[in-house]
């Protein structure tokens, strides 16, 4: 089923945890404007429903259903999380291959010893420790077929989000009204 429009753009942001899909996504938006919907994984999955990353959970349905929405509505959407490849790599080809407007995705890759240095710096360091952040780390977990552009550590924050919306058009699209 075709979502969004020609006009609506589709932004997916992956990468491990502490990689800065999160503080990536919140730029784009701070930059937008009204008319760009953030759909997280973390909020989904874990306030919304509470729920476990696992093969086949509930959360894939309605991250998938809350970006369709949203672009149905007219909304540009980044889509941003861990996004384990062989979990929700399924979801996500069909989400881009219904799209109608562009569709742009990012792997933000950190190597694992920048990423335990930047998990130290997170609020939840305390709850999930080194052991469990390895078991979720994987290295490059890009979707098949090349449809992801790797953007690496050494790219900061302003540099990121400046590409991201040259790159994807939405520097010269207009923010909705108040």
């Amino acid at each position: 089923m075709m979502v969004g429009t020609a006009l609506t753009r589709l932004v997916l942001l992956r990468g491990n945890s502490a990689s800065g899909k999160s503080s990536v996504a919140a730029g784009l938006r701070e930059r937008f404007g009204r008319g760009l919907a953030l759909v997280g994984q973390d909020n989904l999955r874990r306030t919304v429903l509470r729920e476990r990353d696992r093969p086949g959970a509930a959360n894939i349905g309605l991250i998938d259903a809350v970006a369709r929405y949203a672009l149905d509505a007219g909304y540009h959407v980044v889509l941003e999380g861990i996004l384990r490849a062989d979990r929700y790599g399924d979801m996500l080809t069909r989400l881009r291959t219904d799209h109608r407007g562009p569709t742009h995705a990012y792997y933000l890759h950190v190597p694992w010893e920048e990423t335990l240095a930047r998990h130290a710096t997170k609020p939840i360091a305390h709850e999930v420790g080194e052991d469990v952040l390895r078991q979720w780390y994987r290295e490059m977990d890009l979707l098949p077929g090349g449809a992801e552009t790797v953007i690496g550590a050494d790219s900061g924050l302003a540099e990121t989000v400046e590409r991201i919306m040259r790159e994807t058009g939405l520097d010269g699209l207009p923010a909705l009204e108040p």
